[in-house]
């Protein structure tokens, strides 16, 4: 059974607040890159998405790149028939907390009718709910526009043209990340969207939808070193570099197989430790792909 538009869409969301960007000097203006050399057959290519947006749209050179490729490779299978059930068991906090153990009377009341108001359902019932997803759910008012996907628009791609779709990590995996940030710093990011009614994260998905609209990954750069989120600056290790490194070798396994599309957040592409970097390092030859 396909996952339901809720799971996907709560998935694409979550997903963006791992988009934390580090990114080199000078990095071209492109978010397709072609992988190719060390002993590759033929090319494979990568493309940087941002999980949620208001315009999916793919352009012609990511079109051309699918053509070119006879598999999809996203952070995880997407289109897996158990994604559903295996995000339902994760969506929940650990050894029974809730979101009141973690906060005053206070601030737990301030929490709760800013929940209620912002998405019509009591706190109480989503208190054990892991804060990542909570913050999640609040997306679609962020953006003031019907949400879209560029991995739903990718799969879409793939599906017409009888082609599978994969990860580089299972769902299992992907959902560990939300428990090894502590609960405690979680509820602190959404209790600070409480308090200023969303203005900074408003101020900030604005302006990061503009950076990504122009192909700017150091003006992304920029925009992260000038946020005041603990949980990129705390954690970026466990959200980017560690699953940067272990994705290549599964990206040149997949590569060396068959030539492969692979979508992933654009954070996960830049820096020292980003992915491009590091297929440079592992061999590869990688390219900007530009119109």
């Amino acid at each position: 059974m396909s996952p339901t538009p809720f799971y996907r869409s709560i998935l694409n969301i979550a997903l963006i607040l791992f988009s934390a960007i580090t990114v080199a000097q000078e990095t071209s203006k492109s978010l397709l890159w072609k992988i190719s050399g060390n002993g590759l057959e033929a090319p494979s290519y990568i493309f940087g998405t941002i999980h949620v947006t208001c315009n999916a749209t793919l352009d012609q050179t990511v079109k051309t790149a699918l053509d070119n490729t006879s598999l999809l490779v996203l952070e995880v299978d997407m289109d897996h028939p158990e994604i559903q059930s295996k995000m339902a068991q994760e969506m929940y906090m650990k050894n029974g907390k809730t979101i009141k153990d973690y906060l005053s009377e206070a601030d737990y009341q301030l929490l709760s009718d800013f929940i209620k108001t912002q998405t019509g359902m009591p706190l109480d019932l989503l208190g054990n709910i892991k804060p990542f997803f909570l913050s999640a759910m609040l997306y679609p008012k962020l953006l003031g526009c019907p949400i879209q996907s560029f991995e739903n628009e990718l799969m879409a791609v793939t599906k017409d043209q009888k082609e599978d779709v994969e990860g580089l990590e299972s769902i299992e995996q992907q959902m560990q990340l939300f428990d090894e940030i502590p609960y405690e710093d979680q509820i602190q990011e959404l209790l600070k969207s409480a308090k200023d009614n969303m203005a900074s994260d408003r101020a900030n998905i604005t302006e990061m939808m503009s950076l990504y609209e122009n192909k700017d990954l150091d003006g992304l750069y920029h925009l992260l070193l000038v946020d005041d989120s603990t949980l990129t600056s705390k954690y970026q290790n466990e959200m980017l570099d560690e699953r940067n490194k272990t994705w290549i070798a599964k990206i040149g396994s997949f590569s060396k197989e068959q030539p492969t599309f692979f979508g992933v957040g654009a954070g996960h592409l830049s820096g020292d430790n980003g992915v491009l970097s590091l297929l440079q390092k592992a061999g590869y030859t990688v390219e900007a792909v530009l119109p």
